[in-house]
């Protein structure tokens, strides 16, 4: 029985992992819940996986958590620094860390440095502070379990590889809903258009990511740091039945694909499972009724975020925190339908050649480094 930590339950990668724990009862077991905003439906999840400690975010809310809760026996705690010291309040086996954006790296680093290993589906803690968490996970002898779909698929087809016989690597990308689209056209594209994602059910911030390709672009830099590879080393193609997830190419011509359905509870009970396999009923792919699987080059010009993110992956340093932080402030603006949608590509440029290069960040001057870009990028927004 392994004993799970789920910090971030009531998102989208949250829920689907409690799906795949309540189908694998003689295999997991509940021990730490968290959400942010979300307050009644982790309630519900408290009652029905019955962990040692939830945390929520807004301790505004503790009256009614609190009442209804009042017959289970779990610790509740509340805020940011509970979050971040959550391994205070548990004794997990391992993390899985569904949080959104930069709030999951304090936590990643201190669930490393418990020795606790990770099931990672929050690919910004790798982006913000890669070098630094892969140097702690060798230090703590700590394993990363990638849950991002692409990563994982590299993940798979590396198992027994040796590092020296490889090429490259190649993130597959759906090219979201506005693939066939030229730059033109992105104007006057509004939220409801972007977040009509054609392949996957998301959260809103990972949807619009995937619509400008940044999602791709934090992916290719979170690969980098995962797998240690040079950005030279790594492709995207566009692939919009989403059916091969990604692919490693050998230095023979030999090119390795993990398929399967676009479902992520494939990969997350893959992450949570390792190193065995587990029996599941989910669906399967035929080939006999997909008989079409295509491929293409992503458009640079046209999404620019993912020109931009290889940029900051090669310049290394701050510069991906750099990337991370703008483009958290701008999708949230454009969510909140305060900028247009190009305009999150030109204020994430703009701060990348505003906020100052450090080739050797560490962690304070990270977190120096968000916190500027995100002033300079919430300034851009008010100006627009």
């Amino acid at each position: 029985m392994k004993n799970i930590a789920i910090l971030g339950s009531t998102g989208s990668i949250g829920t689907q992992s409690l799906e795949v724990i309540s189908e694998n009862q003689d295999k997991f077991k509940v021990e730490l819940l968290t959400a942010n905003k979300n307050y009644k439906l982790l309630i519900e999840q408290a009652k029905k996986y019955k962990p040692r400690a939830i945390i929520f975010g807004d301790i505004k809310e503790k009256k009614i958590i609190e009442n209804e809760l009042k017959d289970e026996k779990i610790e509740i705690h509340y805020g940011e620094m509970a979050l971040h010291n959550f391994m205070q309040f548990c004794n997990p086996d391992q993390v899985l860390t569904a949080l959104v954006g930069k709030s999951g790296l304090i936590p990643t680093i201190n669930a490393i440095k418990n020795n606790i290993d990770i099931a990672l589906a929050n690919k910004e803690t790798l982006v913000v502070a890669g070098e630094i968490i892969m140097k702690l996970c060798k230090k703590y002898n700590v394993n990363i379990y990638p849950v991002d779909s692409e990563h994982s698929a590299i993940y798979q087809c590396l198992i027994g590889e040796k590092y020296e016989s490889i090429e490259k690597i190649i993130l597959t990308a759906s090219g979201g809903p506005f693939r066939n689209k030229k730059l033109n056209e992105l104007k006057r594209i509004t939220k409801k258009e972007a977040l009509n994602h054609p392949n996957w059910n998301m959260g809103d911030k990972i949807t619009i990511d995937s619509s400008t390709l940044m999602n791709k672009g934090l992916e290719v830099i979170e690969a980098k740091f995962l797998f240690n590879f040079n950005i030279d080393m790594i492709d995207v193609v566009i692939h919009p039945q989403s059916i091969i997830h990604s692919m490693v190419e050998f230095n023979d011509g030999s090119i390795k694909a993990q398929l399967g359905e676009p479902d992520m509870k494939l990969p997350i009970q893959y992450a949570l499972g390792f190193s065995q396999r587990i029996k599941n009923n989910y669906k399967r792919f035929d080939f006999s009724k997909n008989n079409e699987l295509t491929f293409d080059e992503p458009c640079m010009k046209t999404f620019n975020n993912l020109k931009l993110a290889f940029e900051a992956g090669k310049s290394g340093g701050n510069m991906p925190c750099v990337l991370n932080a703008a483009n958290e402030i701008v999708v949230d603006a454009f969510l909140k339908e305060k900028i247009a949608y190009l305009d999150m590509t030109k204020i994430i440029e703009e701060s990348l050649n505003k906020i100052s290069y450090i080739a050797n960040p560490n962690l304070d001057q990270l977190i120096e480094t968000d916190l500027k870009t995100r002033e300079y990028s919430i300034n851009k927004v008010k100006k627009i």
